[in-house]
């Protein structure tokens, strides 16, 4: 393998929740990618193209199952990693009968 695949630079995240309404079936995980600087587009097709290897692994092959499994694995392979702490946003409980309560008379704004 070239010297130059060899030493990458990746990105350790954590995904965040789907936007859809589906469960937390990939919450927790931990991904790593690889930061492919190699792109061109091609004339032929107007396609993305890359001389990279790693380009497209990351997002099917590399999981874990937490963050110290990912940094072990970059550390093994030679691999200079970022982590990329998640940020989960705190979130109130509130029922359905809050959107309908009474929350008073508006403020006017005197001058």
């Amino acid at each position: 393998m070239p010297n130059e695949n060899l030493k990458c630079r990746v990105l350790i995240y954590s995904p965040a929740r789907t936007a859809s309404q589906q469960g937390a079936g990939k919450v927790g995980k931990w991904k790593i990618n690889f930061l492919s600087t190699q792109k061109w587009e091609n004339p032929l097709m107007g396609w993305t193209s890359t001389g990279d290897p790693y380009a497209n692994v990351g997002d099917a092959a590399l999981s874990f199952t937490s963050e110290e499994d990912a940094k072990a694995f970059a550390e093994r392979h030679g691999w200079d990693y970022t982590v990329k702490k998640h940020h989960s946003p705190l979130l109130k409980a509130k029922a359905y009968a809050d959107n309908f309560k009474w929350k008073g008379l508006p403020k006017t704004q005197e001058n």
